[in-house]
């Protein structure tokens, strides 16, 4: 207590109020403390009794014939022989004066004490809860709550918010820059403090009539750090009295802690992100390699033995130049082992050359397979053949043909197709197109989009499930909507499925199944192609992916069957917890022949 005295400097505040009350003398005692001022003759003021020290004050006050005694929180303020002219109310209004400057000492010492704590908590929300609880130990309100700016939006959303109805603006519930009392703070930086916002002209009742709390009173104070308004703090209706202005100095003081405190916050949160993002990539890094040793290890395999079996016919057969071509694969075969067996090293964490990447890879392979093409006999060129059309068709796009392409006809057949070619399969797919209209696209560009996002959906939804197909105008632009209610995708896997090669299943429970089929393995290439076509043709691609919430890992696994799932009871079990929606997004046309 005493250092709250030593803040406030006790001493000369009671040499202000014997001077201005008119008092011979004046004393205060608190515990052990003791001050006491006696006014000279002179009109000097001369300290009778310094704290600590040996004159008892008992004694001092048997000699006095009058005195005014009012008791405080803190101790006793006495009043010795005031003069008729002072009346008593004057008295306790100057005793109540001295103990709110007491408290507010009190109060700057917590918030001083508290600020190591504040500063040093790097998680945002702790750390605001640690500023409320501050707030309502300090100013003893019924809400306290912390709204941060948004600066892409200019928008205050509340980050935390505590008391009455704080439930209603925990729900994403936001307010516009400059709106209401708190947005007028953040907006100009300058704090308000009343105590009937009924009466102020920036009062917005709305939020009070959605929430059904009643607003009386308010402190606003801004949240900044180096002149840049980062949000704001507010405490609601005192429980007691009304706000005052130490009250609302004291929130000021609290809210200059807080700024550099939810910056550093922030900077913390993004470099975890980052961290974060990193460890994804990496992931994905050894998720490609993984892939792309397993994509390799079969037909290399089938390769190596065809290649052996030549080798043993020919030598019984003459024929010109046929030697050579099979050393000549033998070889380029030998580097594909090679480079097959850098991948394992790689996997198995052995040094390897970082020049020699997947690129190196790529190009080896395609050089083996062209050199394989140009001189294998008919029985194998044929398989050639297939292996070169399926990697020309995955990126290669024939002669640039743009049409005008009626959306309804086009993803009408683009769905019989997809179910002609996935017998077995027990899926609902239901389409929502609306008629008349167009885009202009390369038939054969659309046809692999959305063929491939169908594909995709299809593949990631359990039998018994269904697919949305929709397509339909939104703000100017033809929004084409491929939505299943399958396991989704991880937030992890989330950030990497437009990178190719990318698989969103671990390597141990990857297996190359036939496509369309649930959780069929693919080499990722089809979104990547997507994404690809995309940014090539002038349209958009987005999405939206929750995951299963019953298998919310990679490694958990789905049965296949909406029924053969523990979890689910209903369709609309399944149907409710998990899902993507591909949205595509072209400049909107309509077809003149519908109108």
């Amino acid at each position: 207590m005493e250092k709250h005295f030593l803040l406030i400097r006790i001493g000369q505040k009671l040499r202000s109020l014997l001077s201005f009350s008119g008092c011979s003398a004046i004393a205060f005692e608190s515990g052990e403390l003791i001050y006491a001022y006696h006014k000279e003759p002179q009109n000097g003021i001369k300290e009778l009794v310094a704290s600590g020290g040996e004159i008892n004050l008992a004694t001092y006050l048997e000699h006095c014939t009058n005195t005014m005694t009012f008791s405080l929180p803190s101790g006793k303020l006495i009043f010795i022989e005031p003069p008729p002219s002072i009346d008593d109310g004057t008295l306790e209004f100057l005793a109540e004066e001295l103990e709110g400057d007491i408290k507010f000492a009190s109060i700057i010492d917590t918030v001083f004490q508290a600020s190591v704590a504040i500063s040093s908590n790097l998680n945002l929300n702790p750390l605001l809860h640690k500023v409320m609880s501050l707030s309502e130990a300090i100013l003893n309100p019924e809400v306290t709550a912390v709204m941060l700016l948004n600066p892409e939006t200019e928008d205050l959303y509340w980050e935390v918010s505590r008391g009455d109805k704080s439930e209603f603006f925990q729900s994403n519930i936001t307010l516009p820059l400059g709106e209401g009392i708190a947005g007028h703070v953040a907006q100009t930086g300058e704090s308000a403090l009343l105590n009937d916002v009924r009466k102020d002209p920036r009062w917005n009742p709305s939020y009070d009539e959605k929430s059904g709390f009643c607003t009386r009173s308010m402190i606003c104070v801004p949240i900044k750090f180096q002149g840049k308004v980062l949000g704001v703090i507010e405490v609601i209706n005192k429980k007691q009295g009304q706000f005052t202005s130490r009250g609302l100095r004291a929130l000021e003081i609290l809210a200059a802690q807080t700024g550099g405190a939810v910056a550093n916050a922030r900077i913390h949160e993004e470099l975890e992100n980052a961290y974060e993002e990193l460890k994804v990539l990496d992931k994905a890094k050894e998720r490609v390699i993984n892939h792309l040793s397993h994509e390799l290890r079969t037909p290399l395999a089938i390769i190596s033995g065809v290649l052996s079996r030549v080798s043993k016919k020919i030598q019984n057969i003459d024929i010109p130049g046929l030697e050579k071509t099979v050393n000549m694969g033998q070889r380029n075969l030998n580097r594909l082992m090679e480079l097959q067996e850098k991948i394992d090293d790689i996997l198995n964490e052995k040094s390897v050359e970082e020049s020699e990447g997947v690129i190196s890879i790529i190009e080896d392979a395609v050089s083996f397979v062209q050199e394989l093409r140009e001189s294998a006999d008919k029985k194998y060129e044929q398989i050639l053949r297939l292996i070169s059309k399926r990697l020309d068709s995955l990126y290669h796009v024939e002669e640039i043909r743009m049409e005008e392409i009626r959306v309804d006809g086009f993803l009408t057949d683009v769905c019989q197709e997809a179910i002609s070619i996935m017998p077995g399969r027990n899926l609902e797919i239901v389409s929502k197109i609306e008629k008349g209209l167009t885009v202009s696209m390369d038939q054969n560009v659309l046809n692999k989009v959305c063929s491939g996002l169908l594909k995709n959906a299809i593949e990631k939804t359990p039998d018994g499930g269904k697919i949305e197909l929709t397509a339909n105008t939104v703000n100017g632009e033809i929004c084409i909507d491929f939505r299943d209610y399958g396991i989704g995708i991880t937030p992890q896997n989330q950030k990497m499925i437009f990178g190719g090669f990318f698989h969103t299943r671990e390597t141990d429970l990857y297996a190359s199944k036939t496509p369309y089929e649930f959780n069929a393995g693919g080499t990722g290439s089809d979104l990547l192609r997507v994404k690809v076509f995309s940014e090539r043709y002038g349209f958009s691609v987005d999405y939206k992916s929750s995951r299963c919430k019953f298998i919310p890992k990679d490694t958990d696994i789905c049965p296949g069957k909406i029924f053969d799932c523990r979890f689910i009871k209903e369709k609309a079990d399944c149907y409710a917890s998990g899902g993507s929606v591909f949205t595509l997004k072209f400049p909107a046309k309509t077809d003149p022949k519908s109108k």
